[in-house]
């Protein structure tokens, strides 16, 4: 089963469909199960309402995603992240939620992202970053 960890500017990117939308929906597609936090939600959500997109649109697609809920703090992923490099809260957040689920298996897991701070400290974690 290949497992993906979906940031949010993957997601918008797909679903606004912006440049090179297509792509990433093949990257997608090729994971049987997809991870995020709940703030990938809070994120989309305010997005679409920013860009005049009904929310309804987007539940669909969003519902296929799996939700990462810890049930304890991130701050040892949050401090481990942070030693490759530095992140703005909500990147540093979908990372944190990323290691939490992964564990010792990082390499099983991609990271889908198309920030390139981001990508370039999942990678450094050990993470695939397609």
């Amino acid at each position: 089963m290949r497992t993906a960890y979906l940031d949010t500017s993957f997601c918008i990117a797909i679903a606004f469909g912006e440049p090179g939308a297509a792509r990433l929906r093949r990257i997608l597609a090729a994971h049987d199960r997809v991870l995020t936090s709940d703030l990938l939600l809070a994120e989309a959500f305010a997005a679409a309402a920013r860009e005049g997109i009904e929310i309804e649109l987007l539940r669909p697609a969003l519902r296929a995603i799996t939700l990462v809920l810890p049930s304890r703090s991130l701050d040892e992923e949050m401090g481990e992240a942070l030693e490759f490099g530095r992140l703005r809260g909500a990147d540093l957040w979908h990372v944190a939620c990323a290691l939490f689920v992964a564990g010792p298996a990082r390499s099983d897991i991609a990271f889908l992202s198309r920030d390139a701070t981001q990508r370039t400290v999942a990678r450094r974690l050990g993470f695939s970053t397609p």
